[in-house]
């Protein structure tokens, strides 16, 4: 009689325990749920891409250089309904920030362009480690939407600058003068053997 009564009332308390548990686990899942949906707004809010191009030259580029009108276009196309979507939309502009290295056009292949550009394949590859951290840091992800926007708009200074400089026509012997500077036409350290003169062999 003993035994049975301890054996009641040891499954009344677990069952009370499991209870308990339950209520714990429902207000834990309810706080995580605000805490998803307090990034989501955040993220959402600070969203915010430079999506079309500043200047004129970067303007003309879009014409011309696909991977850079690619990658603007995914700027353009902002993620709506979770924090997955900002996940994939961050994997997406890593692969298509990745391509602009792959194919830029002649005249703006110089190294200024070159370094700005992997600058802001950085700041987006950081812009996906910090998306798909478990515990997504909010206010940095907004902080590298602002520094990626900064990167944008000197980029295309930068091709405007380039534009700029191959537009000023050459004056009448420029031209002879960076030849004559050019340290690989230079005269050689090497003395000439003038072959006329007797030498001991």
């Amino acid at each position: 009689m003993k035994y049975n009564l301890a054996v009641f009332f040891s499954l009344i308390f677990l069952l009370l325990s499991c209870k308990d548990d339950n209520q714990k686990r429902i207000a834990e899942n309810e706080k995580e749920i605000q805490r998803r949906e307090i990034i989501f707004t955040n993220v959402q809010k600070g969203w915010v891409f430079y999506d079309t191009p500043v200047t004129e030259a970067s303007e003309n580029s879009v014409a011309t250089w696909s991977e850079w009108r690619i990658f603007l276009a995914e700027l353009a196309q902002k993620p709506k309904k979770t924090i997955g979507a900002f996940q994939q939309k961050s994997k997406s502009l890593t692969k298509k920030a990745m391509a602009l290295n792959d194919n830029i056009p002649f005249e703006f292949s110089k190294p200024q362009i070159k370094s700005r550009i992997s600058t802001l394949i950085t700041k987006v590859q950081m812009l996906d480690l910090f998306l798909n951290l478990d515990n997504i840091p909010y206010k940095k992800v907004t902080q590298l939407v602002a520094e990626i926007n900064l990167e944008l708009v000197s980029l295309q200074r930068q091709m405007d600058k380039i534009v700029d400089k191959s537009n000023i026509p050459v004056e009448e012997g420029e031209s002879d003068l960076l030849k004559m500077m050019d340290t690989s036409r230079s005269i050689p350290n090497t003395p000439i053997i003038d072959p006329n003169i007797p030498r001991v062999e």
